[in-house]
C-alpha cells in the first residue's frame, strides 16, 4: 500500500456511486455509463479497494427473512468512564447487536439491537445489563422504517440459531455486513 493516498476524482466518485446503488453492477455497465472501458473501471475499483475507499461489497437482506422480527435502539449509561474498547468487547459478545457507537449527550453508547421477538430482546437486554459497569439502559423499539431502502432497514447478520425458525438461508455461506 502506498504511503500517499491516490487522488479521488469525479470518475472514482461515479464508480463508487454506481457500486453503492448496486454492488453487482458489472464493470462494463459502469464503464458505459461514465465513459470508461471495463478494464479501466476494474483498475480503479482495485485501487479504491487497496486504498480503503471501498471496504467491501454487501447484500441488503430483509431482516425478517433471517429471523430478526424485533428491533430497538438501546442507550447505555455506564458507571464512571467506560473506555470505548471495553464497550466494544461487550458488544462483540452479543450477536444481536448489529451496530454500536459511543455518543455525545447523556448516554455513553447507543446500540442497535435486532432480536427474534420481544422475549428474545428482553433476554438480550438483561445480558447487556448484567455487565458490572453498566448503570442503566433506555430502550426505544422500532415500529417501522420511514426510509425502507436505507442501510439501517437491512440486516447486518443472521439471527442466532433458532430451532423453531428455518429461513432457508445457510448463514455460513453468506457474508452480510
Amino acid at each position: 500500500m502506498n504511503s500517499r493516498p491516490a487522488p479521488f476524482d469525479e470518475l472514482d466518485r461515479k464508480i463508487v456511486t454506481a457500486l453503492m446503488a448496486n454492488a453487482r453492477t458489472s464493470f462494463a455497465e459502469i464503464g458505459a455509463a461514465i465513459g470508461l472501458s471495463a478494464t479501466a473501471v476494474k483498475r480503479r475499483v482495485d485501487r479504491l479497494r487497496e486504498t480503503g475507499v471501498i471496504t467491501g461489497f454487501t447484500a441488503t437482506v430483509k431482516p425478517s427473512a433471517l429471523g430478526w422480527r424485533t428491533e430497538a435502539y438501546v442507550e447505555v449509561y455506564c458507571e464512571g468512564a467506560a473506555p470505548p474498547r471495553r464497550l466494544a468487547e461487550v458488544v462483540r459478545n452479543h450477536p444481536e447487536i448489529t451496530a454500536a457507537m459511543t455518543v455525545t449527550g447523556g448516554a455513553d453508547a447507543l446500540l442497535h439491537v435486532r432480536a427474534r421477538d420481544v422475549a428474545h430482546f428482553e433476554e438480550v437486554l438483561e445480558r447487556i445489563r448484567a455487565e458490572p459497569f453498566i448503570r442503566k439502559t433506555i430502550s426505544v423499539m422500532v415500529l417501522s422504517h420511514l426510509l425502507p431502502d436505507s442501510p439501517e432497514a437491512g440486516a447486518s447478520h443472521p439471527a442466532p440459531d433458532d430451532p423453531g425458525h428455518d429461513s432457508g438461508i445457510d448463514a455460513s455461506d453468506v457474508r452480510i455486513t
